[in-house]
């Protein structure tokens, strides 16, 4: 079975990170684009689907329409990998796309297969698109536990200090943990310092006009590593995050973790205990509880032993990702 992969795995976002985590351990044979041109892809993607015997479209681009259709004229399944969905991201976020939303909707339609990328964004899309329930799976993100234990930084660990990772961007949430923050600051009178990193959004203005938060913008990673070393607690509180990167690296530079239920790649960690775990995004209340109960108790060591480091490798979800294309590819004949 040789497979097409449609993709961005350059740019170094999370969806072409994953895609290039796949390529690096897919057979060799496996054909990938790699002109950047518009016109030229056109080409490329018409002569690599003749090569192949089943496409993997990886993430959110028109170009996934013509790959698929193109497969389906040449009697070829074509499975999707969603990292994300952009009609209900782009709306929480207030800037919805009816141009995108038509692109991911006929992706979905055309699709022999649905891959998720985490088990809760699978019941997610169960929900909101049952009509393509037969075709939806899961295959949750790998993780590269080595690279994550090479991620080093010099910096003193500052007891009050919490970061979080999304800048301005209303799926975040990170308004309502700065209104948490200010509550323990003032009723608890706790001196603690939030770091916000990313870019600007919506509830940038209202994240900066608290006086405790230093928001950094848009950092390289090394310094994000720097800070997060910096940093004794990591929230991640957003209302729909299909996996999530960014705990994990926040977890492997020693900090403690509290993640909201929303968040996919918090099924890694097998012993979370409902202190770990905001339950509603938007209440400051139980956000701040949770924050004192974390910082108190810690939690990084304890979460480390409840990591089956062998079974969440890109390794095993290449395994995965293999078997179910075989399948799909089977189911088509």
């Amino acid at each position: 079975m040789r497979i097409l992969v449609v993709g961005d795995y350059r740019t170094g976002t999370g969806p072409a990170n994953v895609t290039r985590s796949y390529l690096a351990r897919l057979p060799e044979d496996t054909l990938r684009l790699r002109c950047t041109g518009k016109c030229s892809r056109v080409f490329e993607i018409l002569y690599q689907v003749m090569r192949a015997d089943i496409v993997l479209c990886s993430g959110y681009s028109g170009q996934n329409i013509l790959a698929i259709k193109w497969a389906h004229m040449l009697h070829k399944p074509a499975a999707y990998l969603m990292h994300g969905c952009v009609e209900h991201e782009n709306t929480i976020n207030g800037v919805p796309d009816t141009r995108m939303n038509e692109i991911e909707r006929q992706t979905l339609k055309l699709s022999d297969a649905i891959i998720a990328v985490s088990a809760q964004f699978a019941g997610w899309l169960w929900e909101h698109y049952p009509e393509y329930m037969d075709k939806i799976e899961y295959i949750t993100n790998g993780v590269d536990w080595d690279g994550l234990k090479a991620l080093k930084a010099e910096g003193i660990r500052e007891p009050g200090r919490i970061m979080s990772i999304g800048g301005g961007m209303p799926r975040k949430m990170i308004r309502y943990i700065c209104e948490a923050i200010h509550r323990l600051n003032q009723t608890e009178k706790m001196n603690l310092k939030l770091t916000v990193i990313g870019d600007t959004g919506y509830d940038s203005q209202e994240i900066n006009a608290y006086p405790f938060v230093e928001n950094k913008g848009l950092v390289s990673f090394d310094e994000t590593v720097r800070l997060l070393y910096q940093s004794k607690l990591y929230i991640q509180n957003s209302c729909f995050e299909t996996f999530g990167l960014a705990p994990l690296e926040a977890f492997a530079c020693g900090c403690d973790l509290l993640l909201s239920s929303q968040i996919g790649a918090r099924f890694i960690f097998k012993n979370l205990s409902d202190d770990d775990i905001i339950f509603d995004y938007s209440d400051p209340e139980e956000i701040a509880e949770k924050i004192k109960s974390v910082l108190q108790q810690g939690n990084n060591e304890r979460l480390q032993t409840g990591i089956d480091k062998e079974s969440t490798s890109w390794e095993a979800r290449t395994k995965q990702l293999l078997e179910l294309l075989q399948r799909v590819k089977e189911k088509s004949i």
